[in-house]
C-alpha cells in the first residue's frame, strides 16, 4: 500500500510539474518524426495481465517498396536518440503509473509475445508490477544479456522494498545523466528475446 501511494503520488505531482516539458517534447516529436506523437503497445502487467504502455515515438514510420517498416537502425533519427539516451521518451509512462498499471520501480514491461518463451524462472519477473526503471535498469540496462537481465529482475522480486525502491530510483538519476548502457552490442536498444536453448531452462544458480 506504501509503495502504490508513493508510486501515485510522485507520478501525478510529476505530470503536473513535468506538463510544459511534455507539451514541448510532443511538438518536437510530431515535427521531426510525424504523427502520432505517442507509442502505444500492450505489454504484460501484473500476472502478465495485459496493459496499454505509452510512450513517446523515437523512429519514424519509414517502409520498404513492400510496404514492410525499415529495420530500427534505419528508422532511428538522432532526435529519437536523443530522447532515448536521455529517456525523456519515458515519460508518459507515468500516465499508467498513475492509473496502476505500473509502477515507478520494477522489471521493464517486455513484449506480449515474449511470454510463451520464458521458463518458470523468468515468469516470475510478472509477479510484481513493471515499472519504468528497475534493478537492471540500473546494472546494465540494455548492455547486459537477456539471461543476465531475467535475473537482476527476479533478484528485486525477491528482495523488493521502500529502501530499495528509493535507491534505484537515485541510481536511474545517475544512469540518465552520465547516458550509460542505452544500446545493446549491435543494437539501438536491445536484440529481440529469442527463447532459451533447451539446456539453459533451469533455474539459474
Amino acid at each position: 500500500m506504501l509503495k502504490r501511494a508513493f508510486d501515485f503520488i510522485l507520478s501525478l505531482s510529476g505530470l503536473i510539474v513535468l506538463s510544459p516539458l511534455l507539451i514541448i517534447i510532443a511538438a518536437f516529436v510530431a515535427i521531426k518524426l510525424g504523427r502520432p506523437v505517442f507509442f502505444t503497445q500492450q505489454r504484460p502487467g501484473l500476472n502478465a495481465r495485459p496493459f496499454k504502455m505509452i510512450k513517446f515515438r523515437t523512429m519514424t514510420e519509414e517502409k520498404d517498396e513492400y510496404g514492410n517498416l525499415l529495420p530500427n537502425e534505419q528508422r532511428m533519427t538522432s532526435f529519437g536518440t536523443f530522447l532515448r539516451s536521455a529517456s525523456l521518451d519515458e515519460l508518459p509512462e507515468l500516465w499508467n503509473v498513475v492509473k496502476g498499471d505500473m509502477s515507478l520501480v520494477g522489471p521493464r514491461p517486455l513484449r506480449m509475445h515474449y511470454l510463451s518463451l520464458y521458463n518458470d524462472f523468468q515468469k516470475r519477473r510478472h509477479e510484481v508490477r513493471p515499472g519504468i526503471t528497475g534493478w537492471a535498469q540500473v546494472n546494465g540496462r540494455n548492455a547486459v544479456s537477456w539471461e543476465q537481465r531475467f535475473e537482476l529482475d527476479v533478484w528485486y522480486v525477491d528482495n523488493r522494498s521502500f529502501l530499495l525502491d528509493i535507491k534505484i530510483l537515485f541510481l536511474t538519476v545517475l544512469k540518465v545523466l552520465k547516458r550509460e548502457d542505452i544500446t545493446h552490442e549491435g543494437d539501438v536498444s536491445m536484440p529481440p528475446f529469442r527463447g532459451n536453448d533447451k539446456d539453459k531452462v533451469s533455474e539459474p544458480a
